[in-house]
Order: structure tokens, then sequence, then C-alpha cells
């Protein structure tokens, strides 16, 4: 039963069992005004389990106020390009945007802490750090300076490493290879002397193909699955340590966030908090499939050597160290994400790890 559903009827029983008028429709609904906004997402409806998370986050807002509020929402391009689409929301443009915060790390790297850093907070350690650890408040303190209101939206949990024309055995490896990687990851595995390469994700396969790069991360099976890379670049890397748990935002116009009535800004704030958990539970769902078929595809799995991570997380170290000892707001709530993670590992490596590892053991043994 919606909401709608339950409240109608709910008033209606009630006002008849006291002998009084029925109502129509929910006293809550009759008194909210109707607001319509335009969300601009930076992704494309090809990305169905990303981009699809606005959409649930829409179709949630406008059951909960009955269709009064209703979000509008438009992929990448159509109205603004997908990497600026929070500057519009900044600007005015639009009142809001679906996107990951790290798109404009150039800016501030403080917006990529609203998404993740290499060896960050995993999705269940971002989550608990967001919702319970002050997380949104210290985002929001910061992003409320950019003209902007942060929501938690989304999640695809640990990503993986990428895929790779040749293998890579050691740190040596890394040299000189041309990666197609993002944002801040870019400025941390530049340390390890390979040459990060800006590239859109429709470009990626041909360059593979030529040997214009020699590497490319995109996100995790289930969408690695529709661009078919094992085809052009066998070996399939893990973990991506530059993606633990990257969280997708809903970014609001700040005026406008305030101009919203409370009930409203509650309605979205839940619809964004059930969007995030709905999320990953899709990619939990359907990665293990893609996975296994991109296997029997040719792909080759591999793990990053561990030199390799050693150095990549002793460059990201170096560089969070080099931005806070300049960037106070980036300071402030990195390590306060520090801060947790340390306990955060306490706890994950006593039931959790020990009870997943015991029945990963039962898989590989061919008893589950």
């Amino acid at each position: 039963m919606d909401r709608r559903s339950f409240l109608t009827k709910a008033s209606v029983g009630g006002v008849a069992a006291a002998g009084a008028a029925t109502l129509a429709a929910p006293a809550i609904a009759q008194e909210s005004p109707t607001v319509t906004w335009r969300v601009t997402s930076s992704f494309p409806k090809s990305l169905d389990t990303i981009y699809g998370a606005a959409e649930t986050m829409s179709k949630y807002v406008a059951e909960a106020t009955d269709g009064k509020f209703q979000l509008q929402i438009f992929p990448a391009g159509e109205l603004v390009p997908g990497l600026e689409a929070a500057d519009a929301v900044s600007a005015g443009t639009v009142e809001a945007c679906h996107t990951a915060s790290y798109y404009y790390w150039g800016k501030d790297p403080t917006y990529a802490l609203g998404t993740t850093v290499p060896f960050g907070l995993n999705y269940r350690q971002m989550n608990a750090w967001l919702y319970y650890g002050g997380g949104i408040d210290l985002m929001n303190e910061f992003f409320n300076t950019q003209n902007l209101h942060y929501l938690p939206c989304g999640n695809t949990g640990v990503q993986m490493g990428g895929w790779y024309r040749k293998e890579i055995n050691s740190l040596a490896d890394m040299q000189g290879l041309k990666m197609r990687i993002g944002g801040f990851a870019g400025k941390v595995i530049e340390k390890l002397g390979v040459v990060p390469q800006q590239i859109a994700g429709g470009d990626i396969y041909p360059s593979l193909e030529k040997g214009t790069i020699d590497a490319a991360e995109w996100v995790g099976p289930y969408d690695d699955e529709k661009l078919g890379f094992q085809k052009v670049a066998p070996y399939y890397y893990y973990p991506g340590w530059w993606e633990g748990g990257p969280t997708l935002s809903t970014m609001v116009n700040l005026a406008k966030w305030n101009e919203l009535p409370k009930f409203y800004q509650g309605v979205l704030s839940t619809a964004c908090e059930a969007s995030n958990s709905n999320m990953m539970a899709s990619y939990d769902y359907k990665n293990p499939t893609a996975l296994k078929n991109l296997v029997a595809n040719g792909a080759q799995l591999r793990p990053f050597p561990q030199d390799v991570l050693t150095a990549a997380y002793e460059a990201a170290m170096a560089t969070y160290a080099e931005i806070s000892a300049t960037n106070a707001a980036f300071k402030k709530i990195h390590d306060s994400q520090t801060a947790f993670k340390k306990d955060a590992y306490l706890w994950a490596q006593i039931a959790e790890y020990n009870y997943d590892v015991f029945m990963m053991t039962q898989q590989q043994a061919g008893k589950l």
C-alpha cells in the first residue's frame, strides 16, 4: 500500500468511525504547495543503475507528497553537461542535480570527500559516518559555502581496478602506463609513474583497441560488461583502491533548499536515503552474474600486486598531508573520516570478516 492510499484510508476510516464527514484527501496534501524541480544528472540513461537512483528518488518524493512535489530527471547533456551539473545548481540554472561530488575536486579537493578518495571509507563505513558520525553536517558546512546542499543518494560499493592490456606483476610495470582514470585518483596514481588520461566513457574502448591508452577504469562488472572491454584489454584487476565506497549525491541549490517547506525537506532527505540503499542492493544483485559473464567471455581476473597497493597507499597519505597543510576544510573532514575509519576496522575484522571468510572457503570447497 502506498503512502497516499494509507493516509487517505486511515483518515476516512477514522472520521467515519466518529460519525464525521469523510475527507476526500489527506489534509497534509491539501496544505502542501505544488513544487516542480528540474534535476540534471551527471550520468547517461545507459548507466541504468547509477542514473536510476535519481529516478527512484523522484518516485519516492512524488508518492510521499501526493504528487505535489515533482522532480523531473534529465540525463547528462540534455540540460547541462554531466561534469558541470553541480556548477549549474550552484548558479541557480537548475534546482538540483544527481552527481558524484568528486567530479569537482579541481575546484577544491574537499568536494571529493563527499564521494570518496583513494583508500577512503567503504560503503558501510561511509553511511555510518554520514548518518551517525556527523558527516552530512560536516559536508554541508563546506557545501553551503558553495551555494549547495548535499544529500547522499547512491553508492556502487567498492569498484574494480580496471582493464589492462598487459599484466601488472610489480610496481615497475606501472611506470609510464597510460591509464584512463578520473580526478583525484589520477593525482595519486601519478606518483606511481602512471600517466593519467581524461577520456569520456564512449571513447575508452577505441582508445584501448588502438593502444592510445594501456589501461582504463570504469565502474564494476555490471556496468563494465556493457562496454566489452575484455575484448581489447583482458586483464581485469581488483580492488579499485581509489573507489572504496563512492557515494553519489543529490545537490540542491542552497536558496531553493531553504525555500522548501520542512515537510518537503524531510521527504527529499528520506527519499535520498532510501535510494542510497536501493542502489547498493541493485549492484550487489547484478554484479555476480555480470562477473561470471565477463570471465566466460575472456576476462582474466587479477589482484593488484602488494607492492602496487602499498605504494599507492603511501602516495595517497602523502597527498592528503600536502592538501591538509593548506586547506582547513579538507583537513577537518578528512580527519573526521580517518578517525572513524580506525575504529570501524577494529570492528570489521572481528565478526563479519571472519564469517564471510569462512563462507568463502565453503564456496571454494564446493560446499555452498
